[in-house]
């Protein structure tokens, strides 16, 4: 690879390491809130969690949902705690005791320093209450729902800046789903009146649901013709799973980058139809390894409707990590265009951070490859001139063995390269320029990866990968030279020397 400071992306953006809270299985209780727990504080939230995710170094959550919002009402969940109805969840066939809602949550992100951003329903509800909900969370009194919000103890508004107007509406699977153009007017409209509260919210439309519904594409050009003047952002939600060929699986990011070009493509031929001079950029804001075809995927059913039952809970593994990895290369690689990204989703739920109720809170594989490019991706991306060799998997071929990104951080002096090594089999030799960058010594250089690629971390045991000191990396005579074993996540930190 070439690593010149001359060739930018754009800035790093702290909102590219956001995450998700849904009412889902047990994201939030037991998972953020239970007030039994020894290490609960005085609102009941796990004082373990907050600290882990402060360490995730995660900057926005996005909340109540995803499939659950589309069902929600949000009155269920403020006022006093004894007075809240208990309701049915239809998305996962569960029972919310709505002990958790709207102030708590705001509460909750003060704590976990993380800004939030919120979703309103689109499915069973409308416009009036998406309105309602932005009055309570952000107007300071005056108004009945913002003095309602203040009689139930918050202070001025919560100057909730980010909101998702639905979520996956062309789904099936989704209450009150939608066709695109029923979708794009209620958005627009919801939109609208929005922005007659407050003209500078940042508005995100739903895309498709993924890249394989037959509505993709399609969907974005109706949705954003109708948005395109009163939206900023426009979704992407892409789940990777393996499905036990390895080399498919090291894919994931590239798989990725081929879904953010074709979103890219729709959004700018609405810009050109439109002549408008806007830009419309993406919020990513599902994204993860979910093997979604595994039994702690699958929702109850029949007559019993649980309180938090174990959902969704996937045990990682050394490769998810590093796909994972790969997968935040993918979207700092492509800053430009995307905006805003959430790993979904943060506790217990296909999740970096895993608890037991009552007990012990612990880091899955993939909590740490997030942590490092979070905590040290700062400044501005580099475009970086990459050649490797080319594989195939499964259903796709032809990706380049190495993924690789570099941040430059000039008023730090540091540049930091992430390096994944793709192939399942083989490793490779780095080479590379760094010649742009002037005279430079490794500050730290550590390798994510482990002899067995299935291994994976446990409540006794979520130590056994963390990274280590790779020695073998070297920076000398412009270059930076060392080996990527196979099934790796590498970042290179180097200090720039005047």
């Amino acid at each position: 690879m070439t690593i010149d400071p001359a060739f930018t992306v754009g800035p790093v953006r702290r909102r590219t390491f956001g995450a998700f809270v849904e009412h889902l299985g047990r994201c939030v209780y037991t998972g953020i809130f239970e007030p039994e727990h020894p290490k609960a504080d005085e609102d009941g939230f796990r004082t373990d969690v907050l600290e882990l995710t402060r360490e995730l170094g995660v900057s926005t959550v996005r909340y109540p949902g995803g499939n659950f919002v589309s069902g929600y009402r949000w009155e269920d969940g403020v006022g006093p705690v004894d007075q809240r109805p208990a309701r049915l969840d239809l998305a996962w066939h569960s029972t919310d005791p709505n002990l958790v809602g709207v102030d708590e949550f705001a509460r909750w992100s003060v704590k976990a320093g993380v800004e939030t951003m919120m979703a309103v329903n689109l499915g069973t509800r409308g416009v009036q209450e998406a309105l309602d909900l932005l009055e309570y969370c952000n107007i300071d009194g005056g108004t009945a729902f913002s003095d309602q919000r203040k009689a139930n103890g918050a202070g001025n508004g919560y100057g909730i800046r980010m909101w998702c107007l639905g979520n996956e509406m062309d789904g099936p699977w989704q209450i009150g789903h939608k066709n695109a153009l029923e979708y794009g007017r209620i958005a627009a409209d919801t939109a609208r009146g929005m922005r007659m509260i407050d003209p500078d919210l940042e508005l995100v439309a739903c895309g498709s649901s993924g890249p394989s519904m037959d509505t993709f594409g399609e969907w974005e050009r109706v949705v954003l013709t109708e948005t395109y003047d009163l939206v900023d952002l426009i979704s992407a939600h892409q789940y990777f799973e393996d499905f036990g060929d390895l080399q498919e699986h090291l894919s994931a990011g590239h798989r990725m980058e081929s879904f953010i070009r074709d979103i890219v493509a729709h959004i700018d031929h609405v810009k050109s139809v439109r002549k408008s001079t806007r830009e419309v950029n993406i919020s990513f804001d599902e994204w993860n390894v979910w093997h979604m075809s595994r039994g702690e995927s699958k929702a109850p059913t029949g007559t019993d409707w649980p309180v938090a039952p174990v959902l969704l809970e996937d045990r990682y593994t050394v490769a998810d990590a590093v796909v994972v990895g790969d997968l935040l290369i993918t979207l700092l690689r492509n800053t430009d265009r995307v905006h805003s990204a959430s790993l979904a989703q943060l506790v217990n739920v296909i999740a970096p951070i895993m608890t037991e109720p009552g007990g012990r809170a612990w880091k899955q594989t993939t909590f740490h490859p997030f942590a490092l490019t979070s905590r040290h991706a700062a400044g501005t991306v580099l475009h970086l001139a990459v050649e490797s060799p080319v594989l195939s998997g499964g259903k796709t071929p032809d990706f380049s063995a190495l993924s690789a990104v570099a941040t430059l951080d000039a008023e730090a002096g540091e540049a930091v390269v992430f390096a994944v090594n793709r192939s399942a089999t083989d490793a490779l030799k780095l080479d590379a320029s760094i010649m742009g960058l002037g005279n430079v010594r490794i500050l730290e250089a550590l390798t994510f990866s482990n002899k067995d690629p299935y291994w994976q971390a446990t409540a006794d045991d979520s130590t056994s990968v963390l990274p280590a000191a790779n020695v073998s990396v070297k920076a000398d005579g412009g270059r930076l030279t060392g080996e990527l074993p196979a099934v790796s996540w590498s970042m290179i930190r180097l200090a720039l020397e005047a």
